[in-house]
């Protein structure tokens, strides 16, 4: 008879099959510090896949007859590990985190119960602390803790896509049962998270009821053109559901004035006799500079030095309105560097999720009981990870100072770098420029000028051929991530061609401090990164300059 409990924690606590899972754990700690350089972006060596990996691993996979030993299953493990990216101050790719050793040891402390979030009875350790966090985040958001409520989800599109659905059902209280009405509009700025799209698709609004508002040059969205297309949609028998209001884009960290899209709603529905119009603030990465909202900038108890604290101000000046949408979200797997996947989802007021909720009856086996008084029947997901317990315990061991300066050298580090890349790059610019926090968005101009495209002074050929360029510079970029780990996207913005008239995608590297050992004196490395794959770029017979 095979002994399978050996696979398992303990059901008495004994200390034998304890040690042997520290053991366990303790070998693959030690791995993980062993291929650790801090001078470079991935654990031990890069592992260079050929085009037929994929495949060879679907051929040889297969589940064996007889388990294999937990030392070789361990081994397998730590294999893994091998080439593996990992944040260290040079990793500037994006915003994926190094997690935090409490957020690691509230995920832990999770799986070890392996707590449920969908009702209190089979989950008491995830369900205490997702009401501990979603009060905590509640006030520094500046809503009123006692009429807020939310809930923990799959990232920042279960809070985008759970939004619209409040927004649905707010607008039609009887869309679950009898289906989503034709003529339904959704509002995003063009520089918003595709996760909107995937919503409107999900939802069975159809992709061609998104209005993608124009941006302006700062990257955020142009409230003129808004009001417009809002105004477009319900003169012609359209209604508007949903404007989502992006806090701090991916790409460019531009900051929508959730202020003034609130006064255009506002404004709308008094005027077309509408029902309230659902704003969510997708604050999955700039919601944390909430943490700001309170800050007193004229005592300065951090001491931040004059540029850092301006830049801090211009921030908070955008995110204390936060609390004007209707529902917000943190990405805690972004900038508040807990583990994948920890998302909370905020809204204003609490009892719209009622609007989500199922009947008893639809729920048999779970939550209609005189015990417990937990049970989340309003979240699309039916079980739910425990992932609060990890935001707990980062908000906890971090409390405000700590993410405060955090937060703040991400900003730090990204001003220093600008000012050296002019200083030393000037053919490199800077093309999100009033855009402070942890961002930088940069483009290689052989010749011509950001300035020339953001006005509109340059034809359709020359933007497409300083985009591949730059695409080419892109993957020199990523041929040398194993010593800085740049980022970069396809779609930055759209500038209008002078001779077209048409708004063509601009192509940009991306500079993104998520590292906390990120510090001022490594931004000459970034530098000689890009020195080097410009001069390399300048070589290559692919391009002609």
């Amino acid at each position: 008879m095979k002994n399978y409990q050996t696979l398992f924690q303990s059901e008495d606590g004994n200390e034998a099959q304890r040690q042997q899972f520290l053991h366990h754990l303790q070998r693959i700690l030690t791995t993980l510090d062993q291929k650790k350089n801090s001078e470079k972006t991935v654990l031990g060596e890069s592992v260079q896949k050929s085009s037929a990996f994929y495949k060879k691993l679907v051929e040889s996979s297969t589940v064996n007859e007889e388990g294999i030993s937990m030392k070789e299953v361990v081994s397998e493990l730590m294999q893994l590990l091998e080439g593996h990216p990992y944040q260290s101050h040079n990793y500037v790719t994006n915003v994926i985190p190094l997690s935090s050793i409490p957020g690691l040891l509230g995920m832990f402390t999770n799986m070890l119960v392996n707590s449920n979030s969908i009702w209190d009875v089979y989950g008491p350790a995830a369900t205490e602390c997702e009401v501990k966090v979603i009060s905590m985040m509640s006030k520094i958001v500046g809503y009123d803790e006692k009429r807020s409520f939310g809930y923990t989800t799959w990232g920042g599109q279960g809070a985008v896509f759970n939004g619209l659905r409040i927004a649905i059902a707010k607008q039609y209280p009887n869309a679950k049962e009898e289906g989503v009405p034709n003529n339904l509009y959704c509002f995003a700025s063009e520089n918003a998270h595709y996760s909107l799209l995937k919503s409107i698709e999900a939802v069975g609004i159809g992709s061609n009821h998104l209005v993608r508002v124009k941006a302006n040059a700062n990257h955020e969205m142009d409230l003129k053109d808004l009001e417009t297309q809002m105004r477009y949609v319900i003169q012609n028998g359209g209604v508007p559901v949903y404007v989502v209001a992006t806090t701090g884009t991916t790409d460019s960290f531009a900051i929508d004035d959730v202020a003034k899209i609130k006064n255009i709603t506002t404004k709308l529905e008094k005027e077309f006799v509408l029902k309230p119009i659902h704003i969510h603030a997708d604050s999955a990465l700039g919601g944390f500079y909430t943490f700001f909202n309170d800050y007193d900038f004229i005592k300065n108890p951090l001491q931040f030095e004059e540029p850092v604290k301006q830049a801090l101000v211009k921030i908070q000046s955008r995110m204390r309105y936060i609390h004007l949408a209707d529902s917000v979200c943190f990405d805690f797997h972004k900038l508040g560097q807990t583990p994948y996947t920890s998302s909370l989802f905020l809204v204003k007021d609490g009892s719209s999720l009622g609007l989500l909720d199922l009947e008893d009856f639809d729920t048999p086996y779970m939550g209609n009981r005189g015990y417990g008084s937990y049970h989340t029947s309003y979240t699309l997901e039916c079980s739910r990870m425990g992932s609060s317990v990890a935001m707990y315990a980062a908000l906890r061991a971090f409390g405000k100072e700590n993410y405060q300066a955090m937060l703040a050298n991400y900003v730090r580090v990204n001003l220093y770098f600008r000012e050296q890349l002019a200083f030393q790059l000037p053919e490199v610019k800077v093309v999100n420029p009033n855009n402070v926090g942890p961002i930088t968005d940069i483009r290689y101009y052989p010749n011509g000028s950001w300035e020339e495209e953001v006005n509109g002074r340059s034809t359709e050929a020359h933007i497409e051929q300083i985009n591949a360029i730059n695409k080419a510079w892109f993957e020199q970029l990523g041929a040398q991530r194993e010593r800085v780990f740049f980022g970069d996207t396809t779609r930055i913005c759209t500038v209008l061609a002078k001779d077209t008239k048409r708004f063509i995608p601009i192509a940009a590297a991306k500079m993104c401090t998520i590292s906390p050992y990120t510090e001022v004196e490594h931004v000459q490395n970034f530098i000689d990164a890009l020195k080097q794959t410009i001069e390399q770029l300048k070589d290559s017979e692919a391009i002609v300059f």
